[in-house]
């Protein structure tokens, strides 16, 4: 994977706390750690977005689909 480096401007308390989790070897360098955490967050608003998009379906009407769908295929399959 390619990687770019970008400049940041970051609270003095946020980055001493960083340093110090480097220190312990938690990290292996800042890089990592702002790494990791942007990853993480991007994960977290990606699950929220689809937790937003999922409570705007109908479960009754996504039901009502999933048996519309299944009642013409369950006998299609075949006997295991």
């Amino acid at each position: 994977m390619n990687r770019n480096k970008v400049a940041i401007t970051i609270n003095q308390n946020t980055l001493a706390r960083v340093d110090q989790l480097v220190s312990q070897h938690i990290f292996p360098s800042r890089s990592r750690a702002f790494e990791e955490a942007l990853e993480e967050k991007l994960k977290r608003l990606d699950r929220r977005r689809l937790a937003r998009e999922c409570s705007k379906l109908d479960p009754a009407f996504e039901k009502s689909l999933a048996e519309e769908g299944l009642s013409g295929e369950i006998n299609e399959w075949p006997e295991y």
